[in-house]
């Protein structure tokens, strides 16, 4: 496949990086598509372990199949897709590969052809050697395409997945590709905090240490990497914990503001305690009816975020 390449050979660490960040990711409407940098991040991890050259479809298939179960939306999706369509963003290079006369140009082939052909997916060469070369360049992509895509809550838990280490400090590199996303409101984890009077809105924690809030945060209803704005009406205040299970898709909320737990979610004590005991529960309100989660971004967490069907409420 023929296609335009943001990355050339002979850029240097801040293009490189750069060109990760100008990766074009699949959109329709705010529908969640982190099919591609999860597939980057993936080879980063094989990379970091010293695993370099051609990786086949089926051990790719499997690895980001597993990533995108986890982390990607509920809705039915393929490790196939990114395996294909990031040769168009200059950053990849397929293997064994053999055009299907009876399907458009630039369509990808199915499964059973990819697995048939035997085709494997890369980096480019130069591509790869540099990143293998500089570790940092490692930690760099990885940190860029996590901002990008991911909330913070989960970022340690998509790189234990991938299996990479990101223990250096942050780079003027790293610094400067930041600069060219959306700033988040500084303000906003006050306003939200305060608007649910300091307490998780489904837990009610709230520990102070003097007259500092511990552990409890803002969250965003609509991620902040989806376009979700640092308003009041996108925020809930969420003790730590029911901060990443909010985020990693363990409930959500329905349109009367009950907690919907996941049918995929499941456990023992911890469960118990800290999921099923609220389970149809109704979330502390905010002080005021302007502050409510807005119907939008409640849509969004319920169709972009939460896996699987909620469980059946109990009478």
């Amino acid at each position: 496949m023929s296609c335009s390449s943001f990355w050339k050979a002979g850029m240097d660490s801040s293009q490189l990086v750069q060109s990760f960040g100008a990766i074009t990711v699949w959109k329709k409407g705010d529908q969640r598509a982190p099919h591609k940098p999860l597939l980057v991040l993936y080879m980063l991890g094989r990379l970091s372990r010293g695993e370099s050259g051609p990786v086949s479809f089926d051990t790719i298939d499997q690895g980001v199949g597993q990533l995108l179960d986890e982390f990607g939306p509920s809705r039915r999706t393929h490790a196939r897709l990114p395996f294909w369509y990031l040769q168009n963003d200059g950053l990849w290079q397929l293997t064994n590969i053999s055009r299907d006369p009876d399907l458009p140009l630039g369509s990808p082939p199915s499964k059973t052809t990819l697995r048939g052909q035997g085709v494997s997916g890369r980096f480019p060469e130069e591509l790869e050697r540099a990143l293998v070369s500089n570790p940092d360049l490692i930690r760099q992509v990885a940190q860029q395409m996590l901002a990008d895509n991911f909330p913070e809550t989960i970022h340690e838990d998509i790189l234990q997945a991938v299996g990479l280490d990101l223990t250096l400090p942050a780079s003027p590199i790293q610094a400067a590709s930041a600069g060219t996303r959306t700033p988040r409101n500084p303000a906003f984890r006050e306003r939200v905090l305060q608007a649910y009077e300091y307490r998780c809105a489904v837990c009610g924690f709230d520990v102070r240490l003097g007259n500092a809030p511990i552990a409890l945060e803002a969250a965003h209803i609509k991620w902040h990497q989806a376009g979700g704005p640092d308003e009041e009406p996108n925020g809930l205040a969420l003790c730590s914990l029911h901060h990443k299970l909010f985020d990693r898709g363990a409930f959500s909320l329905d349109e009367d503001l009950r907690l919907l737990v996941s049918e995929s979610a499941h456990g023992s004590g911890g469960f118990d305690h800290w999921l099923m005991q609220f389970h149809g529960k109704r979330i502390q309100r905010p002080q005021r009816t302007r502050y409510m989660p807005d119907h939008e971004y409640r849509a969004w967490h319920v169709r972009e975020v939460f896996h699987g069907a909620a469980r059946e409420f109990m009478i």
